[in-house]
């Protein structure tokens, strides 16, 4: 009768070593952290910046669905009180944003780089008892000999690598994701300062504007 899928993973558990558990465990902290960041890391609209930012000053947008959404919409409701130092609140009001875009990324690489030295640590681990069985003569009474020794002990690296390759894939694209985020909050900041610093010549040139249609006073002698 042939293993079921259950007793084949129970027994590849098993020949893996005591360093199994702890990749069992990283490997489901791993995928919660990417899968986390997932789904922090989404853009909202797909408005470009100066929509966005025209659409939340005119009131024609509620809400936000993403970080660039929620970054326009904080952005203007700061532009709209005129304050001296702008570049500054806008700062610290994009501050949790930007903290939330790197929430797990340190445990992503952690565990992508210390999955691979952890099966490592098995393999040796197997393999110094595969010899000091070889040592003893004992491995020549068990099922597989030497090979047999050695397959089992390169089963902890083989499930080190399987922890790791995925998750450095997957988390190299969510910083990349990341990285365009924060060009994007960064380019943000300037539209808003732009607009600001742009608000005070257009009302220098309306002023002259309504100064020059005036007529002028005419003095009688």
């Amino acid at each position: 009768m042939q293993p079921g899928v259950f007793d084949q993973l129970l027994q590849y558990f098993q020949d893996g070593g005591f360093v199994m558990p702890p990749l069992v465990v990283a490997t489901l902290i791993l995928w919660f952290a990417l899968g986390w960041r997932l789904m922090t890391l989404q853009r909202g609209s797909t408005a470009t910046l100066r929509e966005l930012v025209k659409a939340y000053a005119k009131g024609e947008r509620e809400g936000a669905r993403g970080i660039v959404d929620r970054a326009a919409m904080r952005g203007v409701a700061l532009a709209k009180l005129d304050l001296d130092d702008l570049r500054g609140y806008l700062d610290d009001a994009f501050g949790d944003l930007e903290l939330d875009m790197k929430q797990f990324n340190v445990l992503v690489k952690a565990i992508v780089a210390v999955a691979p030295l952890t099966g490592l640590l098995g393999t040796v681990t197997g393999m110094i008892e595969t010899f000091d069985s070889l040592a003893s003569m004992s491995l020549f009474s068990q099922s597989g000999g030497i090979a047999g020794g050695i397959s089992v002990a390169l089963v902890s690296t083989q499930m080190g690598l399987a922890v790791a390759i995925p998750g450095l894939v997957v988390g190299r694209i969510l910083d990349r994701k990341q990285e365009r985020l924060a060009s994007e909050l960064e380019e943000l900041k300037e539209v808003l300062c732009s607009n600001k610093n742009q608000e005070p010549r257009t009302k220098n040139l309306v002023d002259r504007s309504t100064r020059s249609q005036q007529p002028s006073e005419v003095t009688t002698p």
